[in-house]
């Protein structure tokens, strides 16, 4: 029995000496990383060996570290995985009082303990039910006690993993696959668990197992350094924390990078996305392996059955391995994608976009040792590309959903950046916006596969794939990222070879991307200054249509947030009224718009009665060929004598019942009487419910007519709403803005207002107005995320603009009244 020496040990095997040598040892600025985690280890063994020599145990038996202290990994909160292996032939009273004297300082300390007492017989049938008790045993390791006990349960263990290797890898890898499923993937997730989601920690464990199997191996380029850095990452999470958490939330992700010793918390996640990615596509790999190995196995006893040969006999001929030829130095073999024995990757620079094009378009993928050679041999493609070069780009990028597999293997090898260099900008940058699913490289990649099935609407899809990888380019520069991505574009444009026009209409459509949606869902689109505005901007027919595809390509990669029939509706009709003017046709002058025959009914019905009358009506697009119609939303209508108040009270209204607003519309109808003509106010809102089923009518009409004279408090009652359910802690929101849009419209001040959605906004923006006496011409309200973009069309009473400086007034006041 032996004791390890260690410059930071225990002063004596007592609970008090190890504390507060552990607590030195992670108090010490001067060691971290690797070092300190082994001599946390170190540290606990020593302790862990004075705890059972002082036990006086029997012979036969050990103490053994299990899992990632068995590998000498201990983080500042990671627990104890300890394993007492005897081999049966002490009493079982006397062993049972070892295992107490062990466990119960452990305990008193605060340390979490995973612990088992089991005979080596016992420790491999547990292992060969549990998957996962037989990983951890395979990185056993003795603290004290019998040492050769340990080894042959060692030995033991290993030879049970080798040979049931082809039974209990798959079951391995459906394993990691339904974790993956779980947990997501830790390169793409704001708050990544470092263990246990895709191309974490667990992933990086497994990889070491397979290689435990002599089946396959992973591949080792970068793969310590990945699985360093989150095991680093994790300590500092642990310190900054105190606790043992996996998960790095978004409030921790500040301390943890100052804690690394990084600038900030984006260079933390940019870091942590690297190492996960490595490990992932590592993972990817080495899996493909295994089940080629295995494939191959199990055809080798059928074909030697074929020859006449015996099923038992090791040895014997092999199948043929078949290479089908896929494009000019590219071939398929055994399922992946590789290099053909003529290819000469040092004379062919269009090469390594020739076998990726190939892989794509064949559903397979790149074999990593082409995806090695063409990045160690390929010579640099001239400056611009070659026709065949673009053209091959263009067929990857349109290849669909197999394009992801195949970038991701020529991102592992460095290949993207070389030849695109603006790329090492977005790579792994992560997208603080919870709206956004991916990382600003991976949404690039997603984009040109949702662009790739809309490329039969357009009658330029090499300029739609294109300007869909490059959209979001900009996002690793400072400044606004459609004006640094439209340089970046017309770089890029020109280095791949396209003319000039082409350049000039990919940097335009990639200025532009968020043009059409945020004009759809921000702006009047029966204001002729709205739709000459963007018509301005796109200048031809050819720009509008890809701008149109790249916009619903673009918000479909982003994330479900961010798309919606009712926003491609919104999208659709703009694009038709730009169309119209490109086209030649003028814009109509603005004239007030006739009200339809619903709303006058509705009008003349509030003029009778003198109360408000609603109506509800759900609207739907028309069908697909292969399916119902989809709603867009519901259309409330409102019709009520007008009269100050309206708008936050019908906006407080909805609040109360947990109506999302996504749209309104407000205008004053005229109406003959005896007396003369009389206004009506009649208010088209789309809502949406944000839970369950929608209020009825009725009641809706009840509570806006106490609203409306006073008896339903509104502010009280969100306000006790809030207090009864108050909101989770999370990041601090950054102040609203609100902005005035500079000759945003011939009809009305245009006001934006930027600010974190919550309940009753709307109802706040509303009350603001109304004690700024102001009439609002229209409201138009988008949603993405926790953010909400409300545009109001604004006059004064009397239908006239606001002047600038009321303009400014009004946003700073309304500024004021949100914070």
């Amino acid at each position: 029995m032996t004791t390890v020496d260690t410059s930071t040990r225990a002063e004596d095997s007592g609970p008090s000496g190890y504390a507060a040598a552990r607590l030195r040892l992670l108090t010490e600025k001067a060691q971290s990383g690797p070092p300190r985690r082994a001599a946390l280890a170190r540290l606990t063994d020593d302790w862990l060996t004075g705890l059972f020599t002082a036990a006086k145990p029997p012979r036969g038996v050990a103490l053994v570290a299990v899992g990632g202290y068995g590998r000498g990994e201990l983080s500042p909160r990671s627990d104890l995985d300890l394993l007492l292996l005897h081999d049966g032939s002490a009493d079982a009273g006397a062993i049972a009082t070892l295992a107490d004297r062990i466990w119960y300082p452990v305990w008193d300390l605060g340390l979490a303990l995973d612990h088992s007492v089991r005979t080596p017989a016992e420790a491999l049938k547990t292992a060969g039910d549990d998957l996962k008790v037989h990983l951890g045993l395979l990185d056993a390791r003795p603290v004290a006690g019998d040492l050769g006990l340990v080894a042959a349960l060692r030995t033991a263990v290993l030879a049970d993993w080798r040979n049931q290797a082809p039974k209990r890898l798959p079951e391995l890898d459906a394993l990691c696959r339904e974790r993956a499923e779980r947990m997501g993937e830790l390169q793409f997730l704001l708050e990544p668990d470092l263990k246990e989601a895709r191309g974490g920690l667990r992933d990086a464990q497994v990889l070491r197992a397979v290689a435990a199997s002599w089946l396959a191996d992973a591949p080792r380029e970068g793969l310590d350094g990945a699985r360093r850095r989150l095991l680093d990452t994790r300590d500092a999470l642990h310190l900054a924390t105190g606790r043992a958490t996996d998960r790095l939330a978004l409030q921790e992700q500040d301390a943890v990078a100052e804690e690394l010793g990084l600038l900030d918390a984006d260079t933390l996640l940019r870091e942590v996305y690297e190492a996960a990615r490595i490990i992932a596509y590592a993972g990817d790999v080495t899996w493909r392996e295994v089940n080629r190995v295995l494939k191959a196995r199990s055809a080798r006893p059928r074909f030697r059955g074929l020859l006449g040969g015996r099923s038992g006999r090791t040895g014997g001929p092999k199948p043929p391995i078949e290479r089908t030829p896929l494009a000019e130095g590219v071939v398929e073999m055994d399922g992946e994608v590789v290099l053909a024995l003529s290819a000469k990757p040092d004379r062919d620079p269009v090469l390594p976009l020739r076998a990726a094009a190939a892989a794509a378009q064949s559903g397979l993928p790149l074999s990593l040792h082409a995806v090695r050679r063409l990045a160690a041999d390929t010579a640099p493609l001239p400056v611009p590309w070659p026709a065949e070069a673009r053209e091959e780009l263009v067929t990857l990028l349109g290849a669909g959903e197999s394009t992801v597999p195949v970038w991701e293997a020529l991102e592992a090898e460095g290949l993207v950046s070389r030849l695109l260099p603006d790329w090492e900008r977005v790579r792994c940058r992560p997208q603080r916006n919870p709206v956004h699913t991916w990382t600003v490289d991976r949404h690039l990649v997603e984009t040109a596969v949702r662009a790739s099935s809309l490329t039969r609407r357009v009658g330029r899809p090499d300029l739609l794939l294109v300007a869909a990888l490059l959209h979001d380019i900009g996002k690793g520069w400072p400044g606004d990222h459609s004006v640094a991505g439209e340089t970046i574009a017309r770089d890029v444009a020109a280095r791949i070879g396209f003319d000039q026009a082409d350049v000039g209409v990919l940097a335009t459509v990639v200025r532009h991307h968020l043009l059409l949606v945020e004009t759809a869902t921000r702006r009047d689109l029966d204001d002729p200054a709205t739709v000459r505005s963007v018509a301005s901007a796109v200048r031809t027919p050819g720009a509008l249509e890809l701008l149109h595809a790249l916009t619903e390509a673009d918000a479909l990669a982003t994330g479900p947030a961010a798309w919606s029939t009712w926003r491609a509706s919104l999208v659709a009709d703009l694009v038709k009224r730009v169309g119209a003017v490109l086209a030649g046709e003028p814009a109509p002058e603005p004239e007030p718009a006739a009200p339809s025959a619903e709303q006058e009914r509705l009008a003349i019905e509030a003029l009778r009665t003198g109360e408000p009358v609603l109506a509800l009506h759900t609207q739907s697009e028309a069908a697909p060929e292969d399916g119902a119609p989809e709603p867009v939303g519901v259309e409330l209508l409102l019709a009520l004598p007008d009269q100050p108040g309206v708008l936050p009270a019908a906006a407080g209204v909805l609040a109360l019942h947990r109506l999302t607003v996504r749209a309104a519309d407000l205008r004053a109808v005229e109406l003959p009487t005896e007396l003369g003509p009389c206004a009506v106010l009649v208010l088209n809102w789309r809502v949406a419910a944000a839970y369950g089923s929608l209020p009825q009518a009725t009641r809706l009409r009840a509570d806006l007519v106490r609203a409306l004279d006073g008896s339903l408090d509104i502010p009280a009652r969100l306000a006790e709403r809030d207090a009864a359910h108050p909101r989770r802690r999370g990041v601090t929101a950054p102040p609203p803005r609100v902005t005035v849009a500079p000759a945003g419209s011939r009809l009305a001040t245009v006001i934006e207002v930027r600010a974190q959605d919550a309940p009753g906004l709307l109802h706040r923006i509303g009350r603001a107005l109304e004690g700024a006496d102001v009439r609002v011409r229209s409201a138009h309200v988008s949603t993405l995320g926790a953010n909400a973009v409300d545009t109001l069309y604004v006059t004064r009473p009397d239908g006239s603009l606001l002047s600038d400086e009321e303009a400014a007034d009004l946003a700073k006041a309304l500024e004021g009244a949100l914070r």
